[in-house]
Protein backbone atom coordinates (compact mmCIF):
# COMPACT_ATOMS: atom_id res chain seq x y z
CA UNK A 1 0.00 0.00 0.00
CA UNK A 2 0.91 3.56 -1.03
CA UNK A 3 -0.31 6.89 0.35
CA UNK A 4 -0.24 10.21 -1.31
CA UNK A 5 -1.74 13.37 -0.04
CA UNK A 6 -4.75 15.05 -1.36
CA UNK A 7 -5.15 18.84 -1.74
CA UNK A 8 -6.75 19.70 1.24
CA UNK A 9 -4.03 17.11 3.72
CA UNK A 10 -6.08 13.83 3.31
CA UNK A 11 -4.28 10.74 2.89
CA UNK A 12 -5.28 8.41 -0.10
CA UNK A 13 -4.60 5.16 -0.12
CA UNK A 14 -4.04 3.52 -2.90
CA UNK A 15 -1.74 0.26 -4.48
CA UNK A 16 -0.11 -0.08 -8.26
CA UNK A 17 0.48 -3.32 -9.94
CA UNK A 18 2.38 -3.60 -13.46
CA UNK A 19 4.35 -1.58 -15.56
CA UNK A 20 3.96 0.79 -18.39
CA UNK A 21 1.34 3.53 -18.75
CA UNK A 22 -0.46 4.23 -15.77
CA UNK A 23 -4.22 3.62 -15.59
CA UNK A 24 -5.96 4.22 -12.31
CA UNK A 25 -9.38 2.32 -11.98
CA UNK A 26 -12.24 4.47 -10.21
CA UNK A 27 -14.41 2.44 -8.07
CA UNK A 28 -18.64 2.46 -7.32
CA UNK A 29 -20.70 2.82 -4.36
CA UNK A 30 -19.55 0.65 -1.23
CA UNK A 31 -16.39 -0.82 -2.68
CA UNK A 32 -12.50 -0.21 -1.57
CA UNK A 33 -9.39 -0.67 -3.56
CA UNK A 34 -10.06 -4.53 -3.22
CA UNK A 35 -12.64 -4.67 -5.53
CA UNK A 36 -10.51 -3.31 -8.54
CA UNK A 37 -7.75 -5.82 -7.86
CA UNK A 38 -9.22 -8.57 -9.95
CA UNK A 39 -9.19 -6.41 -13.01
CA UNK A 40 -6.15 -4.17 -11.97
CA UNK A 41 -4.31 -8.03 -12.55
CA UNK A 42 -5.64 -8.53 -15.75
CA UNK A 43 -4.38 -5.27 -16.78
CA UNK A 44 -0.88 -5.19 -15.71
CA UNK A 45 1.37 -5.32 -17.66
CA UNK A 46 1.57 -4.19 -19.99
CA UNK A 47 -0.20 -0.90 -17.76
CA UNK A 48 0.63 -0.14 -14.08
CA UNK A 49 -2.69 -0.18 -12.69
CA UNK A 50 -3.99 1.78 -9.66
CA UNK A 51 -6.42 1.25 -7.55
CA UNK A 52 -7.49 3.40 -4.55
CA UNK A 53 -9.22 3.91 -1.65
CA UNK A 54 -12.04 6.95 -2.42
CA UNK A 55 -11.91 9.23 0.44
CA UNK A 56 -13.93 7.79 3.55
CA UNK A 57 -13.40 4.10 2.66
CA UNK A 58 -10.45 1.51 3.59
CA UNK A 59 -7.08 3.27 4.15
CA UNK A 60 -8.10 6.64 3.08
CA UNK A 61 -8.79 9.77 5.26
CA UNK A 62 -11.83 11.67 5.67
CA UNK A 63 -11.90 14.87 6.29
CA UNK A 64 -14.97 16.89 6.52
CA UNK A 65 -16.91 18.77 4.66
CA UNK A 66 -17.44 16.37 1.59
CA UNK A 67 -17.64 17.72 -1.57
CA UNK A 68 -17.24 16.06 -5.01
CA UNK A 69 -14.75 19.28 -5.92
CA UNK A 70 -12.71 16.94 -3.17
CA UNK A 71 -12.59 13.49 -4.87
CA UNK A 72 -11.71 15.32 -8.46
CA UNK A 73 -8.87 16.66 -6.26
CA UNK A 74 -8.17 13.11 -4.85
CA UNK A 75 -7.93 11.64 -8.22
CA UNK A 76 -5.60 14.32 -9.86
CA UNK A 77 -3.15 13.81 -6.64
CA UNK A 78 -2.84 10.37 -8.17
CA UNK A 79 -2.22 11.26 -11.14
CA UNK A 80 0.41 13.26 -9.92
CA UNK A 81 2.12 10.62 -7.73
CA UNK A 82 1.71 8.43 -10.93
CA UNK A 83 3.86 10.43 -13.53
CA UNK A 84 1.22 13.56 -14.14
CA UNK A 85 -1.35 11.74 -16.78
CA UNK A 86 -2.72 8.85 -16.93
CA UNK A 87 -5.97 6.64 -18.30
CA UNK A 88 -8.86 6.63 -16.37
CA UNK A 89 -11.82 3.92 -15.91
CA UNK A 90 -14.67 4.38 -14.08
CA UNK A 91 -17.30 2.04 -12.77
CA UNK A 92 -20.87 2.98 -11.80
CA UNK A 93 -21.09 6.01 -9.44
CA UNK A 94 -16.88 5.74 -9.85
CA UNK A 95 -17.90 6.57 -14.16
CA UNK A 96 -19.66 9.96 -13.20
CA UNK A 97 -17.03 10.66 -10.96
CA UNK A 98 -14.10 10.12 -13.61
CA UNK A 99 -16.05 11.87 -15.69
CA UNK A 100 -16.57 15.21 -13.94
CA UNK A 101 -12.70 14.91 -13.18
CA UNK A 102 -12.04 14.85 -17.09
CA UNK A 103 -14.49 17.60 -17.04
CA UNK A 104 -12.28 19.77 -14.69
CA UNK A 105 -9.21 19.34 -17.15
CA UNK A 106 -7.48 16.71 -14.64
CA UNK A 107 -4.52 15.31 -16.73
CA UNK A 108 -6.56 12.24 -18.31
CA UNK A 109 -5.44 11.28 -21.97
CA UNK A 110 -7.92 8.59 -22.02
CA UNK A 111 -11.15 7.61 -20.13
CA UNK A 112 -13.53 4.48 -20.15
CA UNK A 113 -16.60 4.72 -18.78
CA UNK A 114 -19.01 1.78 -17.14
CA UNK A 115 -22.88 1.86 -16.78
CA UNK A 116 -22.80 5.84 -15.33
CA UNK A 117 -26.03 5.19 -13.50
CA UNK A 118 -28.31 8.60 -14.74
CA UNK A 119 -31.79 8.28 -15.31
CA UNK A 120 -32.44 9.39 -18.58
CA UNK A 121 -36.44 8.35 -19.14
CA UNK A 122 -39.12 6.60 -17.33
CA UNK A 123 -37.78 2.91 -17.74
CA UNK A 124 -37.30 3.35 -13.88
CA UNK A 125 -38.81 5.36 -11.35
CA UNK A 126 -36.96 8.35 -9.90
CA UNK A 127 -35.16 8.24 -6.94
CA UNK A 128 -37.81 9.50 -4.02
CA UNK A 129 -37.48 12.69 -3.08
CA UNK A 130 -37.00 12.47 0.06
CA UNK A 131 -34.12 9.77 0.03
CA UNK A 132 -31.01 11.29 1.70
CA UNK A 133 -33.10 12.66 4.39
CA UNK A 134 -34.12 8.83 4.76
CA UNK A 135 -30.41 7.92 4.18
CA UNK A 136 -28.91 10.77 6.56
CA UNK A 137 -30.77 9.95 9.11
CA UNK A 138 -30.43 5.90 9.20
CA UNK A 139 -26.68 6.93 9.28
CA UNK A 140 -26.66 9.47 12.13
CA UNK A 141 -28.73 6.03 14.22
CA UNK A 142 -26.22 4.12 13.66
CA UNK A 143 -28.37 1.43 11.31
CA UNK A 144 -25.43 1.17 8.24
CA UNK A 145 -27.21 -2.22 7.35
CA UNK A 146 -30.67 -0.49 6.85
CA UNK A 147 -28.84 2.29 5.13
CA UNK A 148 -26.92 0.39 2.51
CA UNK A 149 -30.60 -1.84 2.03
CA UNK A 150 -32.72 1.87 1.35
CA UNK A 151 -29.54 2.27 -1.35
CA UNK A 152 -30.02 -0.63 -2.56
CA UNK A 153 -33.94 -1.34 -3.06
CA UNK A 154 -34.40 3.23 -4.00
CA UNK A 155 -30.81 4.39 -5.45
CA UNK A 156 -30.20 1.16 -7.33
CA UNK A 157 -33.55 -0.84 -7.62
CA UNK A 158 -32.92 -4.42 -6.06
CA UNK A 159 -35.89 -6.24 -5.24
CA UNK A 160 -36.29 -6.16 -1.64
CA UNK A 161 -36.49 -10.24 -1.05
CA UNK A 162 -33.09 -9.98 -2.93
CA UNK A 163 -31.83 -7.52 -0.45
CA UNK A 164 -33.16 -9.62 2.41
CA UNK A 165 -30.99 -12.66 1.11
CA UNK A 166 -27.94 -10.28 0.74
CA UNK A 167 -28.13 -8.99 4.66
CA UNK A 168 -26.99 -12.58 5.51
CA UNK A 169 -24.17 -12.88 3.07
CA UNK A 170 -20.84 -13.04 3.93
CA UNK A 171 -19.65 -9.43 2.10
CA UNK A 172 -22.66 -7.65 3.72
CA UNK A 173 -20.23 -6.42 6.73
CA UNK A 174 -18.12 -5.07 3.83
CA UNK A 175 -21.03 -2.78 2.48
CA UNK A 176 -22.29 -1.87 5.63
CA UNK A 177 -18.62 -0.30 6.33
CA UNK A 178 -18.65 2.18 3.73
CA UNK A 179 -22.23 2.55 3.88
CA UNK A 180 -21.44 5.96 5.40
CA UNK A 181 -20.23 6.88 2.21
CA UNK A 182 -23.62 6.62 0.06
CA UNK A 183 -24.65 10.34 0.65
CA UNK A 184 -21.12 10.97 -1.64
CA UNK A 185 -21.74 8.97 -4.40
CA UNK A 186 -25.28 10.64 -4.50
CA UNK A 187 -23.58 14.16 -4.47
CA UNK A 188 -21.35 12.82 -7.00
CA UNK A 189 -24.47 11.82 -9.15
CA UNK A 190 -26.70 14.75 -8.43
CA UNK A 191 -30.55 14.53 -9.72
CA UNK A 192 -29.65 11.64 -11.60
CA UNK A 193 -29.43 13.47 -14.64
CA UNK A 194 -26.97 13.50 -17.35
CA UNK A 195 -24.64 16.64 -16.25
CA UNK A 196 -25.08 17.30 -20.40
CA UNK A 197 -23.30 20.67 -20.72
CA UNK A 198 -20.46 19.41 -18.72
CA UNK A 199 -20.64 15.87 -20.55
CA UNK A 200 -20.29 17.81 -23.85
CA UNK A 201 -16.93 19.34 -23.11
CA UNK A 202 -14.55 16.13 -22.44
CA UNK A 203 -13.20 15.48 -25.66
CA UNK A 204 -10.63 12.89 -24.98
CA UNK A 205 -11.33 9.79 -26.68
CA UNK A 206 -13.40 8.05 -24.31
CA UNK A 207 -15.01 4.47 -24.35
CA UNK A 208 -18.93 3.99 -22.91
CA UNK A 209 -19.54 0.23 -22.09
CA UNK A 210 -22.56 -1.70 -20.87
CA UNK A 211 -23.69 -4.83 -20.49
CA UNK A 212 -26.16 -6.94 -23.19
CA UNK A 213 -27.58 -8.48 -19.55
CA UNK A 214 -28.30 -5.05 -17.92
CA UNK A 215 -31.50 -3.25 -16.97
CA UNK A 216 -32.75 -1.10 -19.33
CA UNK A 217 -32.14 2.10 -18.05
CA UNK A 218 -28.38 1.56 -17.70
CA UNK A 219 -28.12 0.93 -20.66
CA UNK A 220 -29.69 3.74 -22.13
CA UNK A 221 -28.10 5.88 -19.43
CA UNK A 222 -25.24 4.42 -21.46
CA UNK A 223 -26.27 5.08 -24.68
CA UNK A 224 -27.48 8.65 -23.78
CA UNK A 225 -23.61 9.40 -22.32
CA UNK A 226 -22.09 7.60 -25.10
CA UNK A 227 -23.86 10.25 -27.55
CA UNK A 228 -23.01 13.68 -25.59
CA UNK A 229 -19.55 12.91 -25.06
CA UNK A 230 -17.76 14.14 -28.68
CA UNK A 231 -15.08 12.08 -28.21
CA UNK A 232 -16.90 8.75 -27.79
CA UNK A 233 -18.13 5.88 -28.80
CA UNK A 234 -20.22 2.98 -27.32
CA UNK A 235 -19.57 -1.25 -27.03
CA UNK A 236 -21.68 -3.55 -25.36
CA UNK A 237 -20.67 -7.03 -23.49
CA UNK A 238 -22.88 -9.20 -24.35
CA UNK A 239 -24.40 -10.89 -21.54
CA UNK A 240 -22.97 -8.92 -19.12
CA UNK A 241 -24.84 -7.04 -16.34
CA UNK A 242 -23.60 -4.40 -14.28
CA UNK A 243 -21.17 -6.51 -11.59
CA UNK A 244 -19.46 -6.93 -15.30
CA UNK A 245 -16.89 -10.20 -14.80
CA UNK A 246 -13.27 -8.74 -15.12
CA UNK A 247 -12.25 -11.53 -17.98
CA UNK A 248 -14.79 -9.98 -19.88
CA UNK A 249 -13.96 -6.02 -19.38
CA UNK A 250 -9.84 -6.42 -19.94
CA UNK A 251 -9.41 -7.14 -23.13
CA UNK A 252 -11.79 -4.27 -23.95
CA UNK A 253 -9.92 -1.81 -21.50
CA UNK A 254 -6.48 -3.26 -22.78
CA UNK A 255 -7.53 -3.02 -26.85
CA UNK A 256 -8.80 0.92 -25.84
CA UNK A 257 -6.08 2.15 -24.10
CA UNK A 258 -3.09 0.55 -26.22
CA UNK A 259 -4.92 1.71 -29.01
Amino acid sequence: MKTVRSRDGTVIAYERTGEGPPVILVGGALSDRTAGAPLAALLAPPFTVVTYDRRGRGDSGDTAPYAVEREIEDLHALIDDVGGAAFVYGMSSGAALALRAAASRLPITKLALFEPPYIVDGSRPPIPADYLTRLNALLAAGRRGDAVALFMTEAVGVPTELVTQLRSDPMWPRLEATAHTLPYDHAVLGDMAIPTELAASVTIPTLVVDGGASPAWLRQATEAVAAILPGARRQTLEGQTHAVAPDALAPVLLAFFAG
